[in-house]
């Protein structure tokens, strides 16, 4: 597969599953890695690329709905397969609830966990592009000084100048000139390109005026 690229990471306190599975991964052509506890993970070094994580419920110390949690925490991008020996309709439903990509009764199909792990990369790649797209118009955004984020934010949701420069407290002209350095500075060139920019971006609109007609962008 040349230089690695993604990561399956198997956590389960059996051995012998362990062992299974990193045949399995390996004969379908994944770099994989095994781990005999949550809390063994949780230790490793971070990986820049995305991972699948095979993960037991039921384990000693840290179990699989803790990890999960752990893992939300700390703002890992790690995409979750849960695999349990047990019948457990409500530790499944939290798992699914909690952003889990699937979640299997042992003893599963070979093939049924490989497209399991197929749909938790593909889910992960996307979830590390978003996180990069909004990292890099945040940095944009880290650009605009204090009145010009303060004006972005009331055009966003669709204010006009005039109705900014009163609610600013500050002439129309001024406020032209505020909304042109945004424009430049987040290189955009329409207001609707602005608003999915600040949507990418993490920026919350700011609260429509009283009794304040918008003019919502196209």
């Amino acid at each position: 597969m040349g230089a690695v690229q993604e990561l399956v990471c198997v956590v389960d306190d059996d051995q012998s599953v362990r062992r299974g599975l990193r045949r399995l991964f390996k004969s379908a052509g994944y770099a994989a890695e095994m781990f005999a506890s949550a809390e063994d993970y949780l230790t490793r070094e971070s990986f820049a690329g995305p991972i699948c994580l095979i993960l037991d419920v039921r384990m000693p110390g840290l179990n699989g709905l803790d990890l999960q949690r752990a893992l939300e925490a700390r703002g890992g991008s790690e995409q979750i397969v849960f695999i349990t020996g047990h019948s457990d309709v409500p530790a499944c439903t939290q798992a699914m609830k909690n952003g889990a990509v699937d979640f299997l009764l042992k003893p599963f199909d070979g093939d049924e966990l490989i497209e399991a792990a197929k749909k938790a990369l593909l889910r992960g790649k996307e979830c590390l592009r978003t996180r990069a797209e909004r990292r890099q118009a945040r940095n944009r955004i880290d650009k605009l000084t204090p009145r010009e984020f303060e004006v972005l934010r009331f055009v966003i949701i669709g204010l006009l100048n005039k109705q900014i420069a009163a609610e600013l407290k500050t002439a129309e002209k001024t406020i032209k000139v505020h909304r042109g350095r945004v424009m430049q500075k987040l290189a955009v060139t329409s207001v609707p390109d602005l608003v999915r920019f600040s949507q990418t971006a993490g920026v919350s609109p700011a609260d429509a005026p009283n009794g304040t007609k918008v003019h919502y962008p196209a």
